[in-house]
C-alpha cells in the first residue's frame, strides 16, 4: 500500500506530548505518560510492539541527505515519518550542523512493515521554510520519547 508524500507534523505533536507529560507529572508528582487521545501521537517508549529496523543514510550533495527507515508495529505513517525525522536530526548533529529542513518524505506499508524515504537539507544556520527542525531539540525530544536516532 503506497501512501505517497506525507507532511511531517509528528515531531511537533510529539514534543508537545512529551512536554505536557513532563509538566503533568511534575504537577501530579508522578511519572504519568501523556495520552495519545490528547495529542494524536503515541509515546513510543510505552509501546513494546514497535521494532525499529534501522536507518540507511545517503549523502546526495554537501547539504542534502536521504534517509530510509523501516519499522514494524507502527500505528500509521506518523510513526515511521517521526523515526526518519529523529534520524535526520541526529545525523545533522554528527555532521556538525544545527538545523535541518524537511524536503520530502514518502511513506509506504507492505506486510506490516512501514518504510519512509525522506530527504532533508542540513545547515549551520536556520534555513528558510516552514518545516525546519532544531537538531539538538529534536534529538532530545526523540530520546525522551524512546524513538531511536542514527
Amino acid at each position: 500500500m503506497r501512501l505517497g508524500p506525507f507532511p511531517l507534523s509528528g515531531l511537533r505533536r510529539l514534543a508537545a506530548a512529551v512536554i505536557a507529560g513532563a509538566a503533568g507529572a511534575a504537577l501530579a508528582g508522578c511519572a504519568a505518560a501523556p495520552d495519545d487521545r490528547e495529542t494524536g501521537v503515541s509515546i513510543t517508549r510505552d509501546r513494546s510492539d514497535l521494532a525499529y529496523d534501522g536507518v540507511h543514510t545517503r549523502l546526495l550533495d554537501d547539504d542534502l541527505v536521504n534517509f530510509r527507515v523501516a519499522m514494524r508495529g507502527a500505528s500509521g505513517p506518523v510513526d515511521v515519518s517521526l523515526y526518519a525525522e529523529c534520524a535526520a536530526a541526529q545525523y545533522t548533529l554528527i555532521r556538525g550542523y544545527s538545523y535541518a529542513r524537511h524536503v520530502r518524505t514518502n511513506v509506504a506499508e507492505e506486510g506490516g512493515i512501514w518504510q519512509a524515504d525522506a530527504v532533508y537539507t542540513i545547515s549551520a544556520a536556520l534555513p528558510q521554510g516552514l518545516q525546519t527542525i532544531d537538531a539538538e531539540f529534536t534529538v532530545d525530544t526523540c530520546n525522551r520519547a524512546g524513538v531511536p536516532t542514527v
